[in-house]
């Protein structure tokens, strides 16, 4: 019974945080930082390269779970010429969690799921989570670095 009673508070508790994330209110500046990071996604998404690192800064690093060291802007284009030829994105959401600007630096965390489907069409669902910190450059955001990437299912 203490188990049942256990798992009833954690699964409440869990629902709170969840709505409270959810029901968080943004500012406009947040707002438009936010909106940056939804362009870049659907422009990734759509496989667009250059579009994609139209929107990073020239002095752009970042590290994901699957690198062994981080990548500068230059490297990061080599790989994503590779990589995007292998697939594309069939599906995608990304969530904020938090959103922090200070001056023309902004730090935003969120949560993504997608749905990758290889060049034989087989697709492959993966979820994790980003910090992205970008730069407002001459009235643009600019994704300047970021860290972050596939984490594993439980």
């Amino acid at each position: 019974m203490k188990k049942l009673i256990g798992f009833f508070l954690i699964t409440i508790l869990l629902f709170s945080i969840n709505t409270a994330l959810n029901a968080q209110e943004w500012n406009d500046t947040q707002k438009e930082v936010w909106k940056t990071v939804e362009a870049y996604w659907a422009i990734m998404s759509k496989g667009d390269i250059e579009g994609f690192f139209s929107h990073m800064h020239d002095n752009y690093l970042g590290w994901s779970n699957e690198e062994f060291l981080p990548s500068n802007k230059k490297d990061s284009k080599k790989w994503a010429d590779y990589f995007w030829t292998k697939f594309s994105i069939s599906i995608y959401e990304i969530k904020p969690v938090g959103i922090l600007v200070s001056g023309n630096v902004a730090i935003v965390h969120y949560y993504y799921t997608s749905v990758r489907k290889d060049s034989e069409g087989k697709e492959k669902e993966t979820k994790g989570r980003w910090t992205d910190i970008l730069l407002k450059q001459n009235d643009k955001w600019l994704l300047f670095a970021d860290s972050g990437g596939e984490t594993e299912e439980d």
